[in-house]
């Protein structure tokens, strides 16, 4: 059931011979001898089994007598099983093997056999390292276990609140399109997580078994499962995080150890949108992703993994996935909306999908097809060509209330100086560039006398010095993030 190591001081070797014969006869002495010839030392003995079990999985229990007291700290250690009476400073010193703060450890437990608790506001109030201390800083140093079951259910109740807009409780839809709410997300997922706490702290104890009907129990650990299983679906859906791997441990060890479940299997998968094999695997629900889902919970699995990889790629292409980023986030904002419905949401995420994917540009100048930096670089440049002040300056687009600036002399304009950066930017490209000051200077003095030569002097479009240094700044940004 668990494994466990003894970590003791030497016996007197004196101890456990017969005179008959030269044997040792007494359990402990065979023991350490056993360790002795396995560790070689006791210096080598103790340490070893104190690095296993601050650092490995075995033992799980350390046992020890008058050891360890001093100079032991394994923060992850948490519970300290009291099987003799100690006192004062004694005392003080066992309960703190419990007390370091460990990523994922809400508590020290100390499970007390014999009663010695009692001894610890004698030794609070004795002890001389808390001299100085106001009394009322000490209260809450050791909280009864019986205290955090009477929060269970008001947990419970906090975390059922949350879908109190439901109709019908077992419709698992309308549980995850009401989390599509980033907020009430969550909170969903903290009050999960007290809940899951506080009835992992009470199973741990026979009071809840004795003082709780088998009904209220069951329904608990039933509804657990439930909402770990909700918590699992939605971080898929709104494309936050893995599936079952995102468990917490103790939270799974729970399910694991207190509530009968048959055995997790991964359905789904996070969506890559760039792998067309696991996308069409949630669009027709084929393979891994047999388990039925409801064509609206399909359209916002691609719609929140399409607009994920958009956030993660903005920076290569700031204007091309900032536009697809609007139209993702207008229709997620129309389904909730009901302005349209699932299928229709379904198929137009799945077009967004698509371009995204493909890189397809429609509002880019021709010669710049198949350059993806030089469209990249447009992208930015185009916007300070399109101003007001600058279609001032072309009589025929002033009447064009279509304007467009990849068909008007200005999207030409941009179309050459996105090619010209890229050149300039090949030409200076070495081995550690974005790490070398001089280099970069090199491009981008060249990138400035370009902008107030060619299009400035030569062209006649107004710009600003202010104008250049931002055009050069984003431009420098760019070609960083897509060089990584």
């Amino acid at each position: 059931m668990v494994s466990s190591a003894v970590v003791i001081s030497p016996p007197d070797m004196r101890e456990g011979y017969e005179e008959a014969e030269d044997k040792p006869t007494d359990e402990v002495v065979r023991f350490w001898q056993k360790m002795m010839k396995r560790y070689g030392s006791e210096e080598e003995y103790t340490k070893q089994l104190i690095n296993q079990f601050k650092h490995g999985s075995d033992p799980e229990i350390l046992i020890v007598v008058d050891k360890l007291l001093t100079g032991f700290d394994a923060p992850r250690n948490a519970v300290l099983y009291l099987c003799r009476v100690l006192r004062e400073h004694t005392l003080l010193q066992a309960i703190a093997r419990v007390n370091r703060i460990h990523e994922g450890k809400e508590f020290g437990f100390i499970v007390d056999y014999t009663n010695v608790l009692g001894e610890l506001d004698k030794a609070l109030t004795l002890y001389s390292a808390f001299e100085g201390f106001d009394e009322a800083d000490l209260v809450g140093t050791l909280i009864s276990i019986n205290s955090e079951i009477e929060k269970l259910p008001d947990r419970y109740s906090d975390l059922w609140d949350l879908f109190k807009t439901v109709k019908h409780s077992y419709d698992e839809e309308a549980y995850e399109v009401l989390l599509a709410d980033d907020d009430l997300r969550e909170e969903f997922y903290g009050r999960l997580s007290e809940f899951a706490k506080t009835l992992g702290i009470a199973l741990s104890s026979e009071k809840i078994l004795t003082e709780t009907d088998e009904k209220t129990l069951s329904r608990y650990k039933a509804d657990l499962r439930k909402f770990q299983s909700l918590k699992a679906s939605v971080k898929l859906r709104y494309a936050e995080a893995n599936d079952y791997r995102d468990y917490e441990p103790k939270i799974k060890k729970l399910l694991d150890t207190h509530i009968q479940a048959d055995e997790v299997i991964q359905l789904n998968e996070p969506v890559n949108i760039f792998d067309d094999h696991l996308f069409n695997q949630v669009k027709e629900e084929q393979g891994v992703y047999q388990e039925k889902k409801t064509t609206g919970s399909k359209a916002d699995t691609i719609a929140h993994a399409t607009k994920k990889a958009i956030t993660e790629k903005m920076d290569e292409d700031p204007a091309f996935y900032e536009k697809f980023s609007r139209l993702i986030q207008q229709a997620i904002e129309d389904f909730r909306a009901k302005r349209i419905s699932d299928l229709e949401y379904l198929h137009m995420v799945v077009g967004i999908r698509n371009k995204v994917v493909d890189k397809v540009h429609d509002d880019v100048p021709d010669k710049l097809c198949g350059n993806e930096d030089a469209m990249a670089y447009f992208g930015v440049i185009a916007p300070f060509l399109a101003t007001d002040e600058c279609r001032m300056m072309n009589d025929e687009l002033k009447e064009n209330s279509d304007f467009s600036i990849h068909n008007s002399i200005f999207g030409d304009a941009a179309a050459d100086a996105a090619l010209a950066i890229c050149c300039i930017l090949e030409k200076h490209k070495k081995v550690h560039f974005w790490d070398d000051e001089d280099a970069q200077k090199q491009a981008v003095n060249e990138i400035d006398d370009y902008l107030y030569d060619v299009l400035k002097m030569e062209r006649g479009i107004e710009l600003s010095l202010d104008q250049m240094d931002d055009i050069i700044e984003k431009m420098l940004q760019v070609a960083k993030y897509r060089s990584a």
